[in-house]
């Protein structure tokens, strides 16, 4: 897991980038006096910015984000088949943390509880499984804080199943997969973000489960752009960073 998480750093763009740049100061310091070695150095630093540029620029980002979105499923509640369980993947909520934090953080990925209520309350399901570890020791699981803000939102503490344990997508998986057969429960609604509705979804079906997926936190589809778009942004440089992630994970989960 550490060295999945160090490789899934060194090729998203911003380690790409340091990484080139590291290689265009290395052929600079052994190409003194050698002209190949010095346009060398030119080419690998100029490359290390043009690709920096490019995923910081909201064009990339959002295309690269909108091409995953498309492949996530139906948007609409209405258009979700019904199956007796829905399971919500964490990382949309941070626990509570007393005394300093004695309420459960909402984070971006927050629709993912938001959308589960949406779905219970159309009758899509009668159960939901929430599914997320502690992210630090001394944290609430994401699964009881998202019981918190599910509660808040209407649904019955009795409908609520939570799995505690895990901390990654794979663990997800496999935990959920474990509880929903000791119930005898073969198919599920998957609630989580578009952005990772695909890697998520692979790694339930390798564990046997049979889902619906209904994504939400569509962060770049349908997107329109204009001029200023081509100019970098921190935030472009963030959501490209977790679009390799998610591209990353699914090549490494095949």
């Amino acid at each position: 897991m550490f060295l999945r998480a160090i490789a899934t750093d060194l090729v998203s763009p911003l380690g790409t980038a340091l990484m080139l740049a590291v290689l265009a100061a290395v052929l600079t310091l052994w190409g003194r006096g050698r002209a190949r070695w010095r346009r060398a150095a030119r080419w690998t630093a100029g490359l290390a910015v043009a690709w920096l540029w490019l995923w910081s620029t909201p064009v990339a980002s959002h295309a690269l984000r909108a091409w995953l979105e498309a492949q996530a499923g139906p948007a609409a509640v209405q258009d979700v088949p019904a199956a007796p369980v829905i399971v919500v993947l964490g990382d949309g909520i941070r626990g509570a943390r007393a005394p300093e934090r004695p309420y459960p953080n909402l984070t971006q990925a927050a629709d993912r509880v938001w959308h589960a209520a949406r779905l219970y309350h159309a009758g899509k399901a009668a159960r939901v499984v929430l599914s997320g570890g502690a992210t630090r020791p001394d944290d609430a699981s994401e699964a009881q804080s998202m019981q918190v803000f599910l509660q808040d939102l209407g649904v019955p503490a009795a409908a609520i199943i939570q799995e505690p344990d895990s901390l990654n997508t794979r663990a997800n998986a496999l935990q959920t997969a474990r509880l929903l057969r000791a119930q005898g429960v073969e198919r599920v609604i998957l609630v989580t973000s578009a952005l990772h509705m695909r890697r998520a979804r692979r790694d339930f079906e390798a564990q046997g489960v049979q889902l619906h997926p209904a994504p939400t936190d569509f962060e770049a589809l349908g997107r329109q752009h204009d001029a200023r778009d081509w100019l970098p942004r921190a935030e472009a440089l963030e959501g490209s960073a977790r679009a390799f992630k998610e591209c990353v994970g699914y090549l490494v989960s095949r």
